[in-house]
């Protein structure tokens, strides 16, 4: 029985979640398997990848073949690397203290590597996230500024007419005067006439 070495997928539409499994290579992807090894999340940055590396290196010792995308993700955790060293304290080209010590300082220069991506992210992430404020702020001040400018034109023509209507106030008044004054003299001229018509009337 051949075994392969392969994912097995899982999670929702659009967000897959996978098993690392090994499986009998006349079974379905999704079907009966041997073996569960870890399991792999690609919806993260970086991706998060969960692997029993010893239960992998077994396997591999035993025979089982990766797929491509499986055998990326076993060289990315060291499984591939130990069975490498495994194969060599087997042959005896190394001891197995050599072959763990080797295996270790892989270990910590790939944690390095990857916490230096993961702050990286974060870095980005944040430069991303300080854009966006800015123009959200930029956006903010524009609205302000044209909103300031729409209502200054209507301040002017409220300030403007106030100004004017004193002076039409002004103006009105002597026509006023000027009319009210011969009816006054008039009215004050008809007592006159008619003491002088009197006289008239009592000389004849």
């Amino acid at each position: 029985m051949s075994v392969k070495i392969r994912l097995q997928r899982h999670g929702k539409k659009g967000k897959p979640f996978y098993w690392i499994v090994a499986a009998d290579a006349r079974a379905k992807r999704d079907g009966r398997f041997l073996e569960k090894l870890g399991t792999y999340n690609p919806n993260t940055n970086p991706a998060t990848v969960n692997l029993d590396v010893d239960g992998a290196v077994k396997w591999l010792q035993n025979g089982a073949q990766p797929t491509d995308t499986a055998k990326t993700i076993l060289s990315y955790k060291g499984a591939m690397l130990k069975n490498h060293l495994v194969g060599g304290v087997r042959k005896g080209a190394l001891t197995e203290e050599q072959a763990e010590e080797k295996f270790q300082a892989w270990l910590e220069e790939k944690a390095g590597k990857v916490a230096s991506k993961e702050e990286n992210v974060a870095k980005v992430k944040s430069e991303a996230k300080a854009k966006a404020l800015e123009a959200e702020k930029a956006v903010n001040e524009a609205r302000v500024a044209a909103a300031v400018e729409e209502a200054a034109p209507e301040v002017v023509e409220e300030e403007v007419a106030e100004e004017a209507t004193p002076e039409v106030a002004e103006e009105a008044a002597p026509e006023v005067v000027e009319e009210a004054a011969p009816e006054v003299v008039a009215e004050e001229a008809t007592p006159k006439e008619a003491a002088e018509e009197k006289k008239e009337d009592s000389a004849e």
